[in-house]
């Protein structure tokens, strides 16, 4: 039954196209398929379809090329979508680039800083053997006479001389203080290195990434010099500064006050955050900037009484054999001991490499403030580093925990808001 409703069907389609193809109209063309009639049990309904089959070709085809044309839209946007995703090439290789200079660098640093190490360790103990050769030299030549004497008060005052003028040279240099400089440079250079790597790796780095990086590397080049002459590090400033190796942070233009809370910031983060800062400026940063200025003053004191003592020594030495030749015998042996035992104090206790570890120390916590303030000082929250994490951060640098952190900045509101003055802890738990 199914099979001959099919069938009339099918002539009715035939029959009617005919006859509009004879009066001059045609309204549509359907290729009907072939339908197989054995085991097909089909049921159409009883009314003529042709009509509704036909009113229906425009809108169908309009359909149809409506979702082609949608579809091939969205292709269009997802590629574009991902080719915006696709990071620069040219900004890979140029971070590429100076990740391998940043590399070099760290190499530089590290085996000139070797070397230097091995000029305090040769200098201090050569000195040292000339100074107390020339002593000796002198209390031989006390117990001597004629050509004897002569000899040797000759060659112990030229020892002296020579000794003096090497302790000149060392004081000047303090390689000691150089050493420390090249350790600094060189970890420095490292945790930059580590920063571009995951710059590469997280994803999508830009050309910001690159300036950012190209600025991080100079600033560490002028604070971290390689040469001695010209643009060596001033050894005994007149006034002591924190250690600067990290670009000016820009100063932000100020802009009207939005939301305080979301991106992980709120109103007590805030507060927070201002309150560790206060607590690194008033003890922290304070304390470093107080004992680099004793460790300088320590080290002017030495640097000047060794080559003075020396001097000293060598003077006695040239005047023994005189009316005052016993006096000058003593001066020469005991001023010469002395100043063994200064060279010793200066440059085997390192003085110079104190100094510069105390600078960096107070420029670590300068570092800590200004980063603190360039986020507090950010107006939109949606730009700001995300707050849980930079509160982690802070932690970590300054060896604490979360929840000691905020007692930190607890205590700091209730000493200056109920005492009137800064409390006596201070914010590094780590030096």
């Amino acid at each position: 039954m199914a099979s001959l409703r099919s069938s009339s069907v099918i002539r009715s389609v035939a029959y009617s196209s005919s006859c509009c193809s004879r009066r001059g109209t045609t309204r549509a063309t359907i290729n009907m398929p072939k339908l197989r009639t054995g085991g097909l049990s089909l049921r159409l309904p009883a009314r003529d379809l042709v009509p509704e089959v036909l009113d229906m070709g425009p809108g169908l085809s309009a359909a149809t090329t409506s979702h082609v044309e949608k579809k091939y839209e969205s292709t269009n946007r997802n590629s574009h979508s991902l080719g915006s995703n696709v990071s620069d090439p040219m900004v890979i290789s140029k971070l590429h680039a100076i990740m391998q200079a940043v590399a070099d660098r760290v190499e530089m640093h590290q085996n000139i800083g070797e070397q230097r190490d091995n000029w305090n360790s040769l200098l201090l103990t050569s000195i040292n053997t000339i100074t107390l050769t020339a002593a000796t030299m002198a209390g031989i030549a006390a117990t001597s006479v004629g050509g004897p004497l002569l000899a040797l008060k000759t060659s112990s005052t030229l020892m002296y001389l020579a000794a003096t003028g090497m302790l000149v040279v060392m004081n000047q240099i303090q390689p000691s203080q150089l050493v420390e400089e090249q350790r600094n440079a060189a970890r420095l250079f490292k945790q930059l290195h580590g920063r571009i790597q995951t710059t590469l790796s997280s994803g999508n780095p830009t050309s910001s990434d690159v300036e950012d990086a190209m600025k991080k590397v100079l600033a560490l080049d002028k604070a971290y010099p390689l040469p001695l002459i010209g643009v060596m590090l001033e050894k005994f400033p007149e006034t002591v500064e924190p250690a600067v190796w990290w670009p000016q942070h820009r100063q932000r233009q100020e802009k009207p006050m939005k939301r305080r809370d979301g991106n992980g910031w709120s109103v007590e983060l805030e507060e927070e955050m201002r309150e560790v800062v206060g607590v690194l400026k008033r003890k922290d940063t304070e304390d470093y900037l107080r004992l680099g200025k004793i460790a300088l003053k320590v080290n002017k004191i030495l640097s000047i009484s060794g080559p003075l003592l020396t001097g000293i020594a060598a003077c006695g030495t040239a005047f023994m054999g005189s009316s005052h030749g016993s006096w000058a015998a003593m001066v020469g042996v005991v001023a010469g001991a002395m100043a063994s035992v200064v060279n010793t104090m200066e440059h085997g206790g390192q003085v110079g490499m104190v100094f510069e570890m105390y600078r960096s120390n107070a420029g670590f916590f300068r570092l800590m403030e200004e980063t603190i303030e360039s986020n507090l000082n950010e107006r939109d929250v949606e730009r700001r580093e995300n707050g849980e994490l930079f509160e982690m951060k802070v932690a970590l640098h300054l060896g604490r925990s979360l929840s000691g952190l905020k007692n930190l900045a607890a205590a700091s509101s209730y000493a200056s808001s109920e005492k009137g003055e800064a409390i006596e802890e201070f914010a590094s738990k780590l030096f």
